[in-house]
């Protein structure tokens, strides 16, 4: 096994520091149609949002239209990088065509307007248009159908094409969120659309169970169960609800990571110490660290070339990264005493994961080389970080208003906003892949 573990001596910054400027070359003809675009460069960037950009959500017309705007713009205000016109403000009707001189006054750059038509055969349609107000053209005019039960969908649909127009992104409110909730004691896994609502319960009923881990492809989750007093590594088929084993054996088992082509990274205490193994598709179980310490919580990196993980080799807990084959360890995080809980964000560029600061769990990102490490949380206990599958958002559990909740917030740590309903236990939260 090789090992790199050259000690490097690292800081954080307690907020990032948001750098670098966007510079335009301007000259005396230039169009409207390219100045627009220079403003939604500067203003809807999600990195270095200079202020937050104006835009009304106006109230669909037709039946169904009012709930649909409240989801888009509730969508849209997780993301930190808008500022909604109050209806108050609006001198427009739902049903009248857009005017850009109506929404002139009120400050705004961009407007959402539309209609709904409910259909004999129980389907909503809606044709919705996002309108540029400095020069009047749409933007984005699209038309959208789903019967009545997914209306919600819909929206987060309508919601995400928004996104995209305005940052040239495609954004995290089309996936999908699993998590664990406890009821009476029980634990059981929960899926949902991306804001937590539309929930699916799996009826595990476990005594003890672990946050789950999407399969790539989104059909199938993994996670770890305590039963018969025996840790089992368990698949769940999203598609009938079937549940097949992994791995078990006597010790401590502990589910990780699946990768595209369907194997399992996971740790076992089956042989002495935790290592890490991988169960491949065809049986084969791979044994990928052979430390006298204890390794844990191994994540494939989005290529599936590497593997985070977390060791006390080096005395206590930090974050490593490895090739997947075992070989080429080398460590990350340097600063503070116990980091626990890697995930990657979706360009392998960063880890977020879980350290002790003031001698309280807070969320962190680092690079992936171990610099630029950056504190994201300080209010109650934070854990279970995981990013979205764009990476511009960070989901986590939080128990800073008195029970253990999901939160959201941007990747830099800004916009902390509660996700889960309010007074559910929900915690361990992960984002699907899509």
């Amino acid at each position: 096994m090789k090992e790199k573990s050259q000690k490097k001596k690292k800081t954080f910054r307690r907020y990032p520091l948001i750098q670098g400027a966007i510079f335009f070359t301007l000259f005396a003809m230039l169009s409207l149609f390219c100045a627009r675009m220079a403003r939604a460069m500067i203003y809807v960037n999600i990195n270095n949002p200079n202020r937050k950009v104006p835009i009304a959500i106006s109230p669909l017309s037709g039946l169904g239209g009012t709930e649909i705007s409240k989801v888009v713009q509730e969508d849209l205000d997780y993301t930190g990088l808008f500022l909604f016109l109050d209806k108050k403000g609006f001198t427009e009707a739902p049903y009248q065509p857009f005017n850009r001189a109506d929404w002139q006054p009120a400050g705004v750059f961009f407007v959402l307007k539309g209609t709904v038509n409910y259909t004999p055969e129980g389907e909503f349609q809606v044709s919705a248009t996002l309108y540029d107000v400095e020069s009047g053209a749409a933007i984005l005019s699209k038309t959208y159908s789903a019967p009545e039960d997914l209306l919600r969908p819909l929206s987060h649909s309508m919601a995400e094409d928004i996104y995209q127009a305005l940052t040239g992104l495609k954004g995290p409110f089309t996936s999908r969120l699993a998590f664990i909730t406890t009821k009476r004691g029980r634990k059981d896994i929960v899926v949902s659309d991306w804001d937590t609502r539309r929930m699916r319960f799996l009826g595990l009923n476990e005594t003890i169970l672990l946050p789950p881990r999407w399969s790539r492809d989104g059909g199938t989750l993994l996670y770890t169960a305590e039963r018969h007093r025996a840790w089992g590594i368990y698949k769940i088929n999203l598609a009938g609800a079937r549940e097949t084993a992994v791995f078990r054996a006597g010790g401590t088992n502990l589910a990780g990571d699946i990768d595209a082509a369907g194997d399992v990274v996971f740790s076992s205490s089956f042989k002495g110490s935790p290592n890490l193994y991988e169960k491949l598709g065809n049986g084969k179980l791979v044994r990928l660290t052979k430390s006298l310490g204890i390794d844990v919580s191994p994540a494939f990196s989005p290529d599936g070339k590497k593997i985070a993980f977390v060791s006390d080799r080096s005395g206590n807990a930090q974050i490593y990264i490895m090739d997947s084959d075992g070989y080429n360890i080398s460590r990350v995080t340097f600063q503070g005493n116990y980091n626990t809980s890697p995930a990657w964000s979706p360009d392998g560029k960063r880890i977020v994961f879980v350290g002790r600061y003031d001698g309280i769990s807070q969320i962190f990102t680092v690079k992936t080389d171990g610099s630029d490490q950056m504190l994201l949380t300080d209010a109650g206990v934070n854990d279970q970080p995981c990013f979205s599958p764009d990476g511009s958002l960070i989901a986590f559990t939080s128990n800073r208003d008195g029970r253990r909740e999901i939160y959201v917030m941007q990747a830099n740590g800004k916009n902390q906003k509660r996700l889960s309903p309010p007074g559910m236990t929900a915690y361990g939260p992960r984002w699907s892949f899509q």
